[in-house]
């Protein structure tokens, strides 16, 4: 036998310090979040380096960075990483546990206006099970299922990864949105699309995909030389057409309350946008795990977007107030 490495030397706990270090980019972000001293990290390092009989980490610059053979061992760290989580979640399957941690990831809008109350059912149905959200933009939350970060996410959209399976489960609209009292408001509807070609178009953040549509329709609707300004999430967005710096286009689920109570007014425009999907994306070659396929499942059930606790509360007080009336009637 030769005498270069051997699969034996591939110690877990040491590659698991090794990938933590490249990802915080650095020993001691490292050492904090492993709750470690900055010597034990840089010395579990050097050992797997010699055990490697290679440079993994260059140190030469003002912050490190992975050498060639670091990036090789960056990539099967994470798989190798992924295969256990994945080894862990088959056992459970055979014993049939059924306690355990859900993270679910989304992207802006379906994260903070879907996956809550969708956990909320989840939780109802799987006490014992407790739930994470994770939250960014399309860009961010497709590379944390590519990464193997995330096991499944609910995204508006559909991500172009071909190594990502989606189903839609739902789709929802864009809606076009002012401030009360907007002159646009008081003109009759629909409105043309030139008649917004003076006003200013708020835009969400560069990689959302709400951006994505935004754009799009600017140019569908010959406007993408209208004044512009950028925002990040949908509640500043939200809360800037709300003060009156421009007009946008939010998803209706982001807007329901503010509509409700009058914060908002909806543009009616001709022609209106194709509403888009909203899909729940797993890795092709992941072995979800028994939580995992309990919430797919359950997202697999939906028909109609949840309806928040105020709307439905308001919308039984409705139903009672008119039942009375029939009553009385």
């Amino acid at each position: 036998m030769g005498s270069g490495p051997t699969v034996t030397q591939l110690n877990l706990h040491r590659l698991s310090i090794f990938l933590t270090v490249v990802e915080t980019g650095g020993f001691s972000a490292a050492a904090q979040k492993l709750y470690m001293s900055q010597p034990s990290v840089s010395n579990h390092v050097r050992n797997l380096e010699q055990s490697l009989q290679t440079t993994l980490i260059d140190r030469s610059g003002p912050r490190i960075r992975p050498t060639a053979e670091g990036e090789v061992l960056v990539e099967y760290a994470r798989r190798v990483f992924l295969l256990t989580e994945e080894a862990v979640a088959a056992i459970r399957e055979v014993s049939g546990v059924q306690t355990g941690r859900l993270e679910v990831g989304g992207t802006t809008t379906v994260g903070t206006y879907l996956l809550p109350r969708l956990l909320a059912r989840f939780r109802d149905r799987h006490s014992a099970i407790e739930c994470d959200i994770v939250v960014g933009n399309n860009g961010q939350i497709v590379k944390r299922l590519l990464d193997g970060e995330l096991g499944l996410a609910i995204v508006a959209g559909q991500p172009g990864a071909p190594q990502l399976k989606t189903e839609t489960v739902l789709d929802e609209r864009l809606l076009l949105v002012a401030a009360p009292g907007h002159a646009l408001t008081a003109e009759p509807a629909p409105l043309a699309p030139a008649r917004l070609a003076a006003e200013r178009f708020l835009l969400r953040e560069p990689g959302s995909q709400t951006r994505d549509l935004q754009e799009a329709a600017l140019i569908g609707w010959d406007l993408d030389d209208m004044a512009k300004a950028d925002m990040w999430g949908p509640e500043t967005v939200k809360q800037s057409v709300a003060a009156g710096l421009g007009i946008s286009l939010i998803s209706e689920h982001a807007i329901d309350a503010e509509v409700r109570d009058g914060r908002l007014v909806v543009l009616e425009v001709d022609p209106p946008l194709r509403p888009r999907p909203v899909v729940v994306a797993y890795r092709r070659d992941r072995l979800l795990s028994p939580s995992e396929r309990a919430f797919l499942g359950l997202v697999r059930g939906l028909r109609t977007w949840p309806a928040s606790e105020v709307a439905a509360s308001e919308g039984a007080a409705t139903e009672v107030a008119a039942s009375e009336v029939a009553a009385e009637g």
